[in-house]
């Protein structure tokens, strides 16, 4: 099949900086964080920590209260952004063949909050009080499921699940899927709750999240003094074109995703490779399906979690791929805001990313204060930024060594 170009005509987000793309982006330029001081473990509510929570999202617009009942929380965010991100684009896209419309809705951890739930009712009220809805609320491709449910798009409808690369796989693999033929559009992006204590527990323990109890000094991404992430929960999904479709309905556009990369370290189930060899073969990867030069990339939307490996890592995996141009790109963390959102982080920035092509301007990365000698680029610590972007790249890198790298370019 012929290559076709794949564009992005419509955006949707739910995060802890903001519920709709223009909020987002409005936050993220003010430097205005998501987090807050708050209890990690109802049992303990001695317990603080800082968190990122999704604040005033109301479903009801969307779901009935039996609707409620059958959803978990990460479906209610696709659909939530799935609406509006069509509504963004200005389509139904019904004048496409349903199955050639796709939704490919990522999700690292799935339902957790109704996993959790329903366990505690099994171990507590016994097996009849597990609720019959309980298998189809806690399997994670229910969310690309009932987007198709409620759109009616039957084309390719599946869920990636690479932990943190779970969003960004997501929508490569969606614009994959326009570009060789199989889709004409297609609804590609990542969700995830996780604000529960079970999950806390977990991520605590094994101390990848931040001990801080500093709002403000709590997701320092790049900092000498990053000590962990902050865990946060959310939705980003955009809306993928084939771009003669696009074009011919006078469609918005965005920007243009031109490459993809995907690997894995293949070294350790959460440590990255310290060389960064697979991030640095993942952005490799979408810069030579680009088909342009390493130096027309000027932004990289960076992983960035604020955690010691992950930071030095892909700093590391930059040098590598760009060599000397990597001290002329300009590289930030939404995560310095959002906090880490897990499977849903790639949607959200690629949100952020073509946003930012869109508008020519980049967020700062918010918090930075003590230069760490491991991690020496430009992080744009000093505010936003305006920025004519030629080529940029959002990464992600998930537990397991999963690396995912997607490459946008303004529309020609």
């Amino acid at each position: 099949m012929s290559e076709r170009r794949v564009v992005i005509t419509g955006l949707g987000c739910v995060t802890p900086c903001g519920n709709s793309p223009e909020e987002l982006w409005n936050n993220l330029l003010a430097g205005k964080h998501g987090f807050e001081l708050g209890t990690w473990f109802p049992e303990e509510p001695e317990t603080k920590g800082i968190v990122a929570k999704v604040k005033n999202f109301d479903p009801g617009e969307l779901f009935d209260k039996k609707d409620l009942r059958r959803n978990d929380i990460i479906v209610q965010y696709a659909v939530f952004c799935a609406v509006q991100a069509l509504k963004d684009a200005g389509t139904d896209l019904k004048d496409i063949d349903p199955y050639r419309v796709g939704c490919v809705i990522g999700s690292g951890i799935g339902g957790m909050y109704t996993t959790e739930e329903e366990l505690q009712n099994y171990h507590t009220k016994g097996n009849k009080r597990v609720s019959v809805f309980t298998i189809t609320k806690m399997i994670g491709n229910m969310a690309a499921g009932e987007v198709a449910i409620r759109t009616g798009f039957k084309g390719s409808n599946f869920c990636v699940t690479t932990a943190c690369a779970s969003g960004t796989q997501s929508i490569g693999e969606a614009f994959r899927l326009i570009k060789h033929g199989y889709l004409d559009a297609a609804i590609a992006g990542g969700t995830e709750h996780s604000d529960i204590g079970f999950c806390y527990a977990g991520f605590n323990n094994m101390k990848a999240i931040t001990r801080s109890q500093d709002v403000d000094r709590a997701s320092i991404p790049f900092d000498a003094e990053r000590n962990g992430f902050v865990l946060g929960d959310g939705c980003g999904i955009l809306v993928l074109e084939e771009y003669e479709h696009a074009k011919a309905r006078g469609a918005k556009i965005y920007a243009e995703i031109c490459g993809y990369g995907s690997t894995c370290d293949a070294y350790h189930e959460t440590s990255p490779d310290p060389e960064g060899r697979g991030g640095a073969k993942a952005m490799e990867l979408a810069v030579l399906e680009a088909g342009i030069p390493f130096e027309q990339v000027n932004y990289i939307n960076a992983h960035g979690t604020s955690t010691h490996m992950n930071d030095a890592t892909e700093t590391a995996a930059i040098k590598l791929t760009f060599g000397e141009h990597a001290k002329k790109i300009a590289v930030n963390s939404t995560k310095s805001m959002t906090g880490h959102l897990l499977g849903a982080a790639g949607g959200v920035e690629a949100v952020v990313t073509a946003l930012s092509i869109k508008n020519g301007k980049i967020h700062r990365t918010l918090g930075y204060k003590v230069p760490d000698p491991e991690c020496d680029l430009d992080y744009v610590t000093e505010g936003a930024r305006e920025l004519k972007i030629t080529a940029a790249l959002s990464n992600s890198l998930g537990f397991g060594g999963h690396n995912g790298c997607l490459c946008f370019k303004p529309v020609d």
